[in-house]
């Protein structure tokens, strides 16, 4: 693990534009524990203060054409390129990801890439009717004031997610980030808040109690949510008595199913991140792995390979491309699931040994093998650094274990013959299924989960559609 670093004086120009004279508690770097900067603590008064100038931003932003409104976000995308290292920088420090890879820089481009995508959608009336009798057409218009409550894995991105399409439909935003990473959800903020008219965007930095007071204010038209699906839960009841609309990405175990005609060194890399990526902390990430027989040991072979190529440590060193669990509780999670593989006499092939006494969050790339189905590793969301390879020995068994489990968010299948992967995806229980990668997403294509992975659709128009209210015009 390395730990040498850079060092930049362009974050804390970001934090001190973010600075509160209120109260403040200290967030500190998962990688060292020292602290990275001071986020304010919001109340319900600031809640309320925040959807009462959401509201009254409201009426005069949906008034603006889509054109217009979609040059609102192209701008705000040029001001996060503007600002790009500095926030990829605070990302860092405060969430853990490291500089390069597929981490903390490729997280800030993509949440301009995903302005500009959102702004380029068009979404015009569509006709239902028109026999020359009826004429029906359905339009979409704004609902009102959108809440926002985002996790700490992809703080900034997860947010542009929700705030992309939530303004380009005309409403505005309150956003509520985890009290985990609030820092770089707040900067971001005040980069977009740059170039975008007053009112429309609000950061509410809270604890639970915020969360909750969000979910069932009379204020808000619609929640939107990514995390757990306990949390989720508990939204869909605050939420009830008002009856917000709501779009939840809830929490999943996806699976990845290796077929027997797949090349273990060509897909090797591509399983590597498709586990890995974000240090195995991203809800669609690959967590459990099926493999035949007939490949088991090259793909366990190839895939050691590979994570031993792969160098974790603290992120502002640039040669990193894995980093630390952003915070204890989850590094918990991950080694008490580890540790009762280990205890049921699966094989570790590498990792499972985490350093007692170096500083920081961070466990080991650690891969399983010879692991029963029903053991925790692969029953409950690890969501870290951990993946269980599990063995099969009919196609039938893979694809029903794989579906097994009461979510349901993505999946993928590994072949050599792409028509053959996607009958095999065709038969898998999740919202998304890929087919030799995992975890791709694209601002074009819509993305939601099954099962207990939540309800509705982000994303492409099908996303913006799921940020207006639909009002049908029949003559």
């Amino acid at each position: 693990m390395t730990t040498e670093s850079t060092t930049s004086t362009g974050y804390r120009e970001l934090l001190s534009r973010i600075a509160s004279p209120g109260e403040t508690r200290p967030i500190t770097d998962p990688a060292t524990g020292e602290e990275v900067g001071r986020a304010p603590v919001h109340t319900a008064a600031d809640l309320d203060a925040a959807v009462a100038a959401a509201r009254a931003a409201q009426p005069a932003w949906a008034a603006l054409s889509h054109a217009e409104r979609s040059g609102y976000l192209n701008r705000a995308a040029d001001a996060i390129e503007a600002n790009a290292e500095a926030l990829a920088e605070l990302l860092s420090r405060e969430q853990g990801k490291p500089l390069n890879g597929p981490n903390a820089r490729f997280e800030v481009g993509a949440c301009s890439a995903w302005l500009r995508a959102t702004a380029s959608f068009e979404l015009e009336p569509e006709v239902v009717v028109d026999d020359g009798e009826t004429h029906a057409e359905v339009h979409y218009r704004p609902l009102g004031v959108v809440g926002a409550i985002g996790p700490w894995n992809w703080p900034m991105m997860i947010s542009i997610w929700q705030i992309a399409p939530s303004l380009r439909m005309g409403n505005t935003v309150v956003l509520k980030p985890s009290e985990y990473t609030p820092l770089s959800v707040l900067a971001l903020g005040d980069v977009l808040n740059t170039v975008l008219p007053e009112g429309l965007l609000h950061v509410v930095s809270g604890g639970r109690d915020v969360g909750e007071a969000l979910s069932g204010h009379a204020g808000i038209d619609k929640i939107m949510f990514t995390g757990s699906t306990a949390t989720g839960k508990a939204i869909i009841r605050s939420s009830a008595d008002t009856v917000k609309r709501l779009t939840l990405e809830l929490g999943g175990n996806d699976a990845g199913i290796v077929l027997e005609d797949a090349d273990p060194q060509a897909i090797a890399e591509g399983l590597f991140w498709g586990a890995f990526i974000n240090t195995g902390q991203t809800c669609a990430a690959l967590k459990r792995l099926y493999v035949p027989d007939s490949l088991y040991e090259q793909v366990c072979e190839a895939l050691t390979a590979v994570a031993a190529q792969m160098p974790m440590g603290h992120g502002l060193d640039e040669n990193n491309v894995l980093g630390p669990l952003q915070n204890r509780a989850q590094f918990d999670v991950v080694a008490r699931l580890v540790g009762a593989a280990k205890a049921s006499g699966a094989r570790v092939l590498t990792g499972g040994d985490p350093d007692p006494d170096a500083p920081g969050h961070f466990y080991p790339t650690t891969l399983v093998a010879d692991i029963d189905n029903d053991n925790p590793l692969v029953a409950e969301e690890q969501f870290g650094p951990a993946l269980p390879i599990i063995r099969y020995t009919d196609l039938d068994q893979a694809v029903e274990m794989a579906n097994g489990l009461d979510v349901g968010l993505g999946a993928s299948v590994w072949s050599s013959d792409a028509a053959r992967a996607r009958e095999v995806a065709a038969r898998l229980e999740a919202g998304t299924v890929w087919i030799n990668k995992h975890g791709a997403v694209d601002p074009r294509v819509p993305f939601g989960g099954a099962k207990q992975s939540g309800y509705g659709l982000e994303f492409g128009v099908a996303g913006l559609k799921g940020l207006g209210t639909p009002q049908v015009i029949a003559g």
